[in-house]
């Protein structure tokens, strides 16, 4: 895939990707890894789906996120659910815009692989689109179990323990 901003589009069975790269100069993971990661989160939840994923910079995600969350400053993972008009069937999941720059500061400072938390953050943000949240106690432990599951299925590790095991 070309870090140019051009988009890459991954199908693999049912599910279709569609990567989009908004962010310059920071090593984004390939088209492949991303439909990966998405194929990965629907495994046994949806049989069809597309997903589009944006990867901005911090500029984009602080304007996404406060215009439509009304917080100040970029944030890793955004979910946008795409809701079709009553009668109009489509695999259309929704979108997420995920910021480079943000994933790869959690990285380092949550002493995770880069890729690990990339994966992470695709995981998340589709699950977020298939209407999992993590606002209560009891959501937020079942969104969790399912992304360790998830996760460790794609040959990572949990992503709520750090790497050392601390």
């Amino acid at each position: 895939m070309s870090q140019d901003g051009c988009a890459g589009i991954g199908v693999a069975g049912d599910v279709v990707v569609d990567v989009q790269i908004a962010s310059a100069g920071i090593d984004i993971p390939m088209a492949d890894e991303f439909q990966a990661w998405v194929q990965g989160a629907l495994a046994g939840r949806r049989t069809r789906g597309e997903v589009v994923i944006r990867v901005v910079d911090d500029a984009e995600s602080a304007d996404l996120n406060q215009r439509y969350r009304a917080k100040a400053g970029p944030t890793n993972v955004l979910s946008f659910v795409f809701e079709a008009p009553p009668g109009v069937l489509v695999d259309l999941l929704g979108d997420l815009v995920i910021c480079a720059p943000v994933v790869v500061r959690e990285a380092v400072q949550q002493n995770k692989a880069p890729l690990a938390h990339w994966a992470h953050m695709v995981v998340h943000g589709t699950l977020h689109l298939l209407g999992y949240d993590h606002q209560e106690p009891g959501e937020a432990q079942r969104m969790e179990c399912a992304e360790i599951e998830i996760l460790a299925r794609l040959g990572f590790p949990d992503p709520y323990q750090c790497e050392d095991g601390v």
